[in-house]
């Protein structure tokens, strides 16, 4: 993880010029009770006017300067804080993606998604808004503390003991915010799953009618967010009471004292107006510490919860000199492969060689582990034991990217991207595909009929996820999108349990068509891996039969067993 101070690092330039531009523009405020003090002195009291003029030509100046500083001071430290958490929220981003997909198996979205806006804004506005006001704070007092010394050392006592009783109370507040912050950064992240899962589940939560149950689910949740907000909120009141007093107290008991230090003659009347004038520069800094407080207490409680994103890391292993295969054939071995999840094996001792150009079916019942060899394959985990190869180099030595990119996945959930049809198939291959192999992906997936009836073509934009299409559609145009990529792998889990019999039979001979593409077909219907070179029917993890489609009838096993449910009696007997 880049640290907090390494952003700010990066951007020192800008932030040394926004420091320049604050201290002229205090350097101005501690100019202006001085030229008071003369105007008080020399024009009201001695009554010579020759200079008031210029005196008030000055102040103008100065109000002028004030804005101008003040303007390219707050618009660097905004760029500065804007910047910054862009660069932050980037790389947060980055960090996840790279995360192995054992994380997201615990993650929630609700929380990410809060981590990478929420708390991101938070911390970004602290070395933006609350440092520009937490440097402009210790400069201003220390400044103004010097002048109110030059005019009256004894009589600064009492600014300098309002500041600590301020300071202290600061401190306290912060102690106390900081695990209301910690809670309410929590609930937040809850809060925000909760609306995710329900917004994108709306369809389930109607069908089962469940409205209700969730309003309820989401009414505790938002009541408790309520009451961590209002702890926050009295934590606040407490003490802002403390803070506001002593701004409201400070000029009056200047005025008080230092009138009656002008009656004894140990100051004149301009130096008391500039002595109060200095004295309401030490107000808002006052008013100000508890806000800044606040705010750093909330920022440090963000930046908690994102470091602990940074502290994951992804399980697989990382080769530092990877090895790049010039070129990818497709050829495919699994050598003894076992995996486990804890103390669950989900995989053990799974082997087999599949040569390019070659098809691989793979049956078995739920839960028995065929997705999971799929995940293997696509390196989302690396096996507990065993290797696996592609064109026999071993996946852990190649380059992530590479294997990745050698296969073309059509997973059981047809994930579909709020953008339009084109955009959803050409995404394995978005800088370089022609609308002609859009096309003719389309055509084998058997979703061109349905996509070119639509209004606007493969320009239309679908809803999130897919919302507007059957399932059969959106798993056609997932099936468009992994042969539109072209890669040497084509892998098909489960891609047609949506679809009707006749559309899958004419996919799969269009599929066949396809040359020079190794292929391994995760199925629940024997229809699906049939025509495979090689079938492997798994059970509890293991590989409990492996064969051809007619080896695996003769056998009179699971397969079979499978064919008949499926097709009953009367069809098994033509078939074996």
């Amino acid at each position: 993880m880049n640290t907090l101070g390494s952003y700010i690092k990066k951007h020192w330039a800008t932030y040394t010029m926004a420091i320049v531009f604050m201290l002229f523009a205090i350097a101005l405020d501690m100019l202006y009770p001085k030229i008071t003090e003369v105007i008080v002195n020399e024009v009201i009291v001695a009554r010579d006017f020759h200079r008031l003029w210029i005196l008030l030509a000055a102040i103008l100046l100065i109000g002028i300067g004030r804005s101008i500083f003040g303007y390219f001071k707050e618009f660097t430290f905004d760029k500065n804080c804007i910047t910054i958490g862009t660069e932050m929220r980037k790389d947060l981003f980055d960090h996840i993606q790279g995360l192995s997909l054992d994380y997201f198996d615990d993650a929630n979205t609700g929380e990410l998604m809060a981590r990478v806006k929420d708390d991101i804004d938070k911390v970004y506005q602290m070395v933006g808004m609350e440092a520009m006001l937490g440097i402009e704070v210790i400069l201003n007092v220390v400044l103004v503390l010097y002048f109110m010394v030059t005019i009256n050392p004894l009589l600064t006592l009492l600014p300098v003991f309002c500041m600590i009783i301020c300071g202290s109370a600061a401190i306290i507040m912060e102690r106390k915010l900081d695990k209301v912050y910690d809670d309410i950064s929590e609930e937040n992240a809850e809060l925000t799953t909760i609306a995710e899962e329900n917004l994108a589940g709306v369809r389930t939560v109607k069908a089962f009618a469940r409205e209700q149950m969730e309003i309820e689910k989401f009414r505790k949740h938002n009541e408790k967010y309520y009451d961590l907000n209002m702890k926050e909120a009295k934590t606040i009141i407490k003490f802002y009471p403390v803070f506001q007093l002593a701004a409201m107290f400070l000029p009056v008991a200047c005025a008080v004292l230092g009138g009656i230090s002008v009656i004894r003659g140990h100051m004149n009347l301009g130096s008391l107006t500039a002595y109060i004038i200095y004295s309401r520069n030490c107000t808002w800094p006052m008013e100000e510490i508890g806000w800044i407080t606040n705010g750093f207490s909330s920022s440090i409680a963000s930046l908690k919860k994102i470091k602990k994103i940074y502290e994951e890391h992804s399980t697989l292993e990382v080769n530092e000199a990877p090895i790049q295969v010039e070129r990818i054939d497709g050829n495919i071995e699994f050598e003894h492969v076992s995996l486990c999840f804890g103390d669950k094996q989900v995989l053990d001792d799974i082997s087999f060689n599949l040569k390019s150009g070659k098809t691989l079916g793979i049956m078995g019942e739920t839960g028995s582990g065929k997705s999971t060899i799929i995940n293997l394959l696509q390196r989302f985990y690396d096996p507990t034991c065993g290797c696996i190869r592609i064109d026999g180099a071993d996946i852990k030595d190649m380059d992530l990217s590479q294997v990745r990119a050698a296969s073309a996945v059509v997973m059981q959930d047809s994930f579909l991207f709020s953008d339009s049809i084109e955009e959803n198939i050409k995404m394995g291959r978005r800088d370089d595909m022609t609308m002609n192999e859009i096309e003719d992906a389309a055509r084998i997936a058997q979703a061109d009929d349905f996509i070119e009836k639509l209004e606007q073509s493969y320009e239309t934009v679908i809803g999130e996820r897919g919302v507007g299409l059957s399932g059969g559609q959106k798993q056609r145009i997932s099936i468009a999108r992994a042969v539109s990529k072209k890669a040497p792998i084509l892998v098909l889990d489960d891609s047609t349990s949506a679809l009707d019999m006749e559309t899958e039979a004419e996919i799969q001979k269009t599929l066949d068509t396809i040359t020079g593409v190794t292929r391994v077909i995760v199925a629940h219907r024997v229809s699906a891996v049939r025509n495979a070179d090689e079938i492997i029917y798994l059970k509890d993890g293991r590989i409990a039969e492996r064969g051809t489609h007619q080896e695996l009838m003769n056998r009179r096993g699971l397969y079979y067993d499978t064919y008949v449910a499926q097709y009953g009696p009367l069809e098994r007997k033509k078939v074996s």
